[in-house]
């Protein structure tokens, strides 16, 4: 596609949508709950809090884009009128994800008895009394407890404190799904899981890579911070098989010139590699670094390890094979990697482009090795940044929401609540749904997200979750994991507060490491309770004679004060709703190269080069790479069509034009496209600026064609290089 045909990122066609936005939910509405004193519902990027809704951790207002008004336009809606639950499943299921969203907001508890085909509307009383009885019937190891990234830090520690209180710590999260190849990735070469920089550090930065991520869509506001650099002087490197348009070009709509003059120029420069080749790409670039003499000699000999094997290793590695493995030219590499070597401060942020492989933590750990290589970890304006989804992904993992907690963790908690808990590691996300699969899980508790939706294998999926006897939601709105993979089993969903209607005020944790301070406040619906209230009144139920006063933690101080006790870096959580004072956890934002690892070093990691999948023979390969459209938050569907991807529908397929013009697909031809897990018919073919053999569609649509195979060590499924076909 000609870079002068390429849509513009941003721009009035975005503010309009907002303002329409706004309008439908109504101004006076929209406008209390915007400008709040309220975390953000829609990214981990982050703004709200105890500064105001609309800005910021620098003061900067106004901190807002359109997926903070479309998280808001779904929380504002009216209750699902209850003539819906006469309805049939089989009717449901006939709603697309979008239509699902804008049923309205779910208020009252409704219930599903095994093999029935509708819901209906129960009692409070009646429907935790159910849980409990359902739950007490089941053993503990043969139950799980998952949870979104939109869920409190208050509700996520009942959470999982109920989970092991009640005997298992098959407990986890959304993090398995997306980030998790991130925490392991980080946790080998500089020992600790998360961002190193804090949103000031960005302020500094005069290279900003950005890799494997499209923030244009899901994290519009980092894009302010990527036109601020190249407003400095700075370079802002993309690193995507697809050439995104709002990453070429961008009108932010708060800067009154950049909407003027059309948008203003995003990259620096633009390398778009073969899907799965980024381990090749970054040796690459190391590579080049290496040869210019570009590498910080200092930094290396003082603070970091393995050095000489992962030199040989770099050596070793022909530019003829990291040419055949990225479809690009070494030209191309050693332009970027002179552009590094110039830099003084760089920062590397990255999304699931990067993760969503079976080699994904060796795709983070390659990211690590490139900036140990030139010193930009440990020290102020430079570092890491994994671009997190959900608002509260980081902090629900941080309190304790995984199958794994330290010994540390572990031992305090105990020492607190008077118990005894098991040692033992849970099963993460995927290996829960195996479970399931093979009639081994009985029970599951399911707060948030769309378990259905976010899964791997869709048809696999759907059985795993229909085989579970007993499925108890905590959510805000209905879903399409709410009616597919019910039909035999019994489910009982319950309406829970959003962020901004708590009854107690709630904190949450950027991806920066940044707690914040949620007041909630806001009444909208009559017969929804907080998470916090519904797990506390089921534990009441389920442990009777526990040590731990669950009923104590309806007042989330009580919460807070048991994490900042239990939770290294999180004593300032105590304090936080008498003090109003916000802040990040202790010993996270690294300004000085004391890493966490035992010797006190970043340790750069030698990393083979992986297998490029294969479809059958006979078939022409294609590689797959599933997206998030403009119009959607993770499997939350706004708009049915993609406004920065040339107007494409979500049922359609993204490939490269020489591809279409070999294999005779003219524009808009509906087409079949299949892998070894499914097939997708008459999907709409449109040509897109990708590497010959890619191909894009859009997820959770495209997750029929998605196996169950996962990088072995973050458990993550891979979405991304899968062998897909086209079918004739």
């Amino acid at each position: 596609m000609p870079h002068s045909h390429q849509t513009v990122g941003g721009g009035p066609k975005k503010v309009l949508y907002t303002l329409q936005t706004v309008a439908r939910m109504g101004v006076g509405k929209a406008a209390k709950a915007l400008t709040a004193k309220n975390t953000c519902k829609a990214c981990a990027y982050g703004m709200g809090g105890q500064m105001g809704g609309m800005t910021n951790e620098l003061g900067e207002f106004p901190s807002v884009c359109n997926k903070s008004v479309q998280a808001q336009s779904t929380d504002i809606q009216p209750a699902i009128p209850h003539a819906i639950f006469t309805h049939e499943l089989a009717d449901l299921k006939e709603l697309t994800g979008k239509e699902m969203e804008h049923l309205g907001r779910l208020g009252d508890p409704v219930y599903k008895p095994a093999r029935s085909d509708h819901y209906t509307v129960v009692d409070w009383d009646w429907a935790l009394d159910h849980a409990a009885k359902r739950l007490l019937a089941t053993a503990a190891d043969r139950t799980f407890f998952y949870s979104s990234g939109r869920s409190s830090n208050e509700a996520g520690f009942i959470f999982q404190l109920l989970a092991r209180a009640f005997g298992t710590n098959n407990v986890n999260n959304c993090s398995y799904f997306c980030h998790q190849a991130t925490s392991e990735g980080l946790a080998t070469t500089i020992g600790k899981g998360t961002a190193t920089v804090e949103l000031a550090d960005l302020t500094g930065a005069d290279m900003i890579f950005v890799i494997g991520a499209n923030p244009s869509s899901n994290h519009p506001r980092f894009i302010h911070m990527l036109k601020h650099c190249r407003d400095r002087g700075g370079e802002v490197v993309i690193i995507n098989p697809a050439r995104e348009p709002g990453l070429v070009k961008f009108a932010v709509p708060k800067s009154p010139s950049s909407m003027l003059k059309g948008g203003d120029e995003i990259a620096s420069d633009y390398l778009q590699p073969r899907i799965g080749s980024d381990i090749a790409l970054m040796l690459g670039i190391a590579k080049a670094v290496i040869e210019a003499g570009m590498e910080d000699v200092d930094f290396i000999e003082k603070h970091s390890a393995n050095i000489e094997a992962y030199k040989a290793q770099v050596h070793a590695t022909s530019w003829a094979n990291i040419e055949t493995s990225t479809g690009l030219s070494r030209a191309e590499i050693e332009r970027v990697a002179h552009r590094y070597g110039r830099a003084k401060n760089v920062v590397f942020a990255w999304g699931m482009g990067m993760t969503h492989h079976v080699h994904g933590v060796e795709n983070v750990e390659s990211i690590a090795n490139l900036a140990l290589l030139r010193g930009m970890i440990g020290r102020p304006n430079a570092g890491l940044l994994p671009l997190r989804g959900h608002s509260n992904v980081q902090g629900i993992g941080t309190i304790g929401v995984k199958p794994l907690l330290a010994e540390d963790v572990m031992a305090e908690m105990e020492r607190q609540f008077s118990i005894s808990l098991s040692r033992s590691k849970g099963l993460d996300t995927m290996a829960c749904l195996h479970a399931a699969h093979r009639g081994e899980m009985d029970a599951a508790v399911i707060m948030g997200g769309n378990l259905y939706g976010a899964s791997p294998d869709t048809a696999w999926a759907e059985k795993a979750l229909n085989a579970i006897g007993f499925k108890l939601f905590l959510t805000t709105t209905l879903n399409l994991g709410h009616v597919h993979g019910h039909d035999e089993s019994e489910s009982l969903i319950l309406p829970v507060t959003a962020r901004d209607e708590e009854w107690e005020p709630t904190t949450q944790e950027s991806m920066f490491n940044f707690i914040r301070l949620s007041d909630g406040g806001i009444d909208r619906l009559a017969n929804v309770r907080p998470e916090s209230v519904i797990l506390t009144d089921l534990a009441t139920r389920i442990l009777p004679d526990s040590p731990i006063d669950f009923q104590a933690f309806k007042k989330h101080a009580e919460v807070r004060r048991a994490i900042s006790e239990i939770v290294p870096g999180l004593k300032d959580l105590a304090e936080i709703d008498v003090a109003k004072r916000e802040f990040h956890i202790a010993n996270r934002v690294m300004h000085e190269p004391r890493f966490s690892t035992d010797d006190g070093k970043g340790h750069f990691q030698v990393i083979p080069l992986p297998q490029s999948p294969k479809a059958p023979e006979g078939r022409k390969a294609l590689t797959l790479a599933t997206i998030r459209s403009e119009g959607q938050f993770n499997t939350i569907v706004y708009e049915e069509t993609d406004s920065y991807r040339n107007k494409a529908p979500r049922w359609s397929v993204l490939l490269n034009g020489k591809d279409m013009e070999e294999m005779g697909i003219a524009e808009g031809d509906l087409i079949d496209l299949a892998s070894e897990q499914g097939k997708m018919s008459r999907l709409k073919a449109l040509s897109f600026d990708i590497p010959r053999g890619s191909a894009l569609a859009y997820y959770p649509e495209a997750n029929v064609l998605v196996g169950t195979a996962i990088d072995p060590r973050s458990k993550t499924p891979a979405f991304k290089s899968v062998p897909v076909w086209i079918e004739r």
